[in-house]
C-alpha cells in the first residue's frame, strides 16, 4: 500500500534538499444518508529528505487524492531532526505513543533495514540504512508512526551527553 514520491522543496540557494514522501496508510470511512453512503478518506503520510529530517502528517478528505495532498503538506509541516551515526542509531530506544511501542536497535553496516511497513517508512525517509527494529505494542499504523518518530527524537549522540554531563572528547594521541 506504501507509495514513494520525491519531490524538491523549492529551495533558492540551490541545495539537495529532496524530500521523500511515503504513504503509509489509507483509510475508507462510509457515513449512510438517505441516498445510500457517502464514502470519505483518510491518508497517513511519512515524509523525509533522508539526511535526518523526518515528519509525518494526517489528512482527510472526500476524495483519495486529496486526503494524500493534505496528509504530504501536513508531514513536511511537522519535520524534526533526528541524530544518527553513520547510517545506524547512536544506540537501543524504545518509543511510546499511545497503544503502540517500537524497539529501535543498531546494526551493523551492510545489515539493511530489519523493521515492518509503518517503522520501515519512518527510518527509511530519516536517512537509517542499518537497523533492527520491533513493533511491540499496537498494530495501529498512526500509533506506530508515532511511537517510531518518538523514539528516534530521543536519541542522543556521545557528544551530545559528555557536552550535557560538562565533559569533552579527550583527544586521543
Amino acid at each position: 500500500m506504501a507509495t514513494d514520491t520525491v519531490t524538491n522543496s523549492g529551495q533558492s540557494d540551490g541545495g539537495k534538499a529532496e524530500v521523500t514522501e511515503k504513504v503509509v496508510f489509507i483509510n475508507r470511512c462510509a457515513k449512510v444518508v438517505k441516498g445510500g453512503r457517502r464514502f470519505s478518506f483518510s491518508a497517513l503520510v511519512v515524509a523525509g529528505d533522508r539526511q535526518g529530517k523526518v515528519g509525518f502528517g494526517f489528512g482527510k478528505a472526500n476524495e483519495v487524492s486529496d486526503a494524500i495532498k493534505k496528509a504530504s503538506e501536513d508531514s513536511r509541516k511537522h519535520m524534526v531532526t533526528v541524530n544518527l551515526r553513520e547510517n545506524t542509531v547512536p544506540h537501543e530506544v524504545v518509543g511510546e505513543s499511545g497503544g503502540g511501542r517500537v524497539l529501535l536497535k543498531p546494526a551493523s553496516p551492510g545489515t539493511g533495514i530489519i523493521a515492518g511497513g509503518a517503522v520501515r517508512a519512518v527510518v527509511e525517509a530519516a536517512g537509517v540504512r542499518d537497523i533492527l527494529a520491533k513493533s511491540l505494542g499496537s498494530k495501529n499504523p498512526a500509533n506506530v508512526v508515532k511511537a517510531t518518530l518518538s523514539a528516534l527524537t530521543q536519541m542522543r549522540t556521545r557528544e551530545q551527553m559528555l557536552k550535557a554531563r560538562g565533559k569533552f572528547k579527550s583527544e586521543k594521541a
